[in-house]
């Protein structure tokens, strides 16, 4: 494996995932409100999908991108649509005393359920696909060549634990002060939360119009 190629890879994933959005928002959220591991799954979900997109542009595969661009207006109506509902959900709900409550089924729900959100809303970002072409482009890969094709397995493996390494360092930081946040603290956050994402999901409908 290229050492350089995986470092481009992993600066990209981890430059791509860093900025403040919605998903950074859910990822401090849930840890706050669930911990360290749901947070972490959250971003998970969103490194999935980077790697996925990053596929995509990497491995040349031209058609599916044309055809994700071409449904860019559909991506971000049903992400907006989402989030929106994402921030009511976050605002009705109510901090939970314990993180171990709840039986195994209920827990392996919720851990699924913070996966596939994230992984959902990341996909339905046309902006992301449009990123990693223009990268990949830069750095002459996406033809289908042999060489191309191994160069962009360790760039796409690069992202997607750049990725990966954001959120770990967000949940795990995010859940040194969660046990010095008081419930009712706890609401305000979620409140706040909500009113964040709702706008996040208000702005991608807006810039539709």
């Amino acid at each position: 494996m290229n050492p350089i190629l995986f470092l481009r890879g992993l600066l990209i994933g981890f430059s791509i995932a860093a900025p403040v959005g919605p998903i950074g928002v859910l990822c401090i959220r849930r840890t706050l409100a669930e911990g360290r591991t749901a947070g972490f799954i959250s971003g998970l979900g969103a490194a999935t999908a980077d790697a996925l997109y990053g596929s995509v542009a990497g491995f040349g595969l031209t058609i599916v991108s044309s055809f994700l661009i071409s449904q860019g207006h559909w991506l971000q109506l049903s992400g907006g649509i989402f989030l929106l509902y994402l921030g009511i959900k976050t605002f009705l709900a109510k901090p939970k005393e314990k993180i171990e409550t709840g039986s195994p089924l209920e827990k392996g729900r919720g851990i699924i359920g913070n996966y596939a959100s994230t992984f959902f809303l990341t996909l339905t970002n046309p902006v992301t696909i449009l990123s990693f072409i223009a990268i990949f482009a830069g750095l002459g890969l996406g033809t289908n060549t042999s060489a191309d094709f191994l160069s962009a397995t360790v760039l796409v493996v690069g992202v997607f634990s750049g990725s990966a390494t954001w959120w770990f360092f967000l949940s795990s930081f995010t859940g040194l002060i969660r046990g010095k946040v008081h419930r009712r603290t706890l609401v305000w956050v979620n409140r706040v939360s909500a009113m964040i994402i709702f706008g996040f999901g208000l702005i991608a409908l807006v810039s539709l119009v």
